[in-house]
């Protein structure tokens, strides 16, 4: 049984982070089987082309609660350029050694090599990238993902999830 998770990370006012995980066994993330969050006490402050140090601890923490996934969406970019210059979700496809789908919601003047996907009734694309399988797998992927709005539904849990707020 293939396991497809989705991972996002905020940070309170307080101080710290939260992430949080949802499961699915499916593709499309139509049923989540799992939701889970971590909280980490102290985060480094943000640095500018250095994001992953912030968020990367508080993925780990949470992916350590569960069976690893096989194939894990990020909200933001795997690789900032053609290149490869290596962005959050490179850094978690080097730990975790899995598949990584980078979903963003901006575009980020660099990555001219993200796959734009279009989903629901706007012409705002996400952008796509990926690590571990080709990036037009991961553009049918995410547009695939159940959800009738830009946002997949797996990703708007998780955030709310990450942000503690209800539903």
């Amino acid at each position: 049984m293939t396991r497809y998770g989705a991972v996002d990370a905020h940070y309170p006012d307080e101080g710290g982070a939260r992430a949080a995980l949802v499961v699915a066994t499916d593709p499309r993330f139509a049923t989540l089987v799992e939701e889970r969050v971590a909280d980490i006490d102290a985060v480094p402050a943000y640095r500018p082309g250095f994001f992953f140090e912030r968020e990367l601890p508080a993925i780990r923490a949470v992916l350590a609660t569960t069976e690893p996934v096989d194939v894990l969406l990020v909200d933001g970019y795997v690789d900032l350029d053609p290149d490869g210059r290596p962005g959050l979700g490179a850094r978690v496809h080097e730990e975790t050694n899995r598949p990584v789908v980078g979903v963003a919601k901006t575009a980020f003047r660099a990555a001219t090599h993200a796959v734009p996907v279009v989903r629901g009734s706007g012409d705002r694309p996400l952008y796509v990238t990926a690590a571990g399988l080709p990036v037009e797998e991961a553009a049918a992927l995410v547009s695939g993902l159940a959800g009738a709005h830009r946002i997949p539904a797996a990703l708007r849990r998780v955030d709310r999830l990450a942000r503690s707020l209800p539903g």
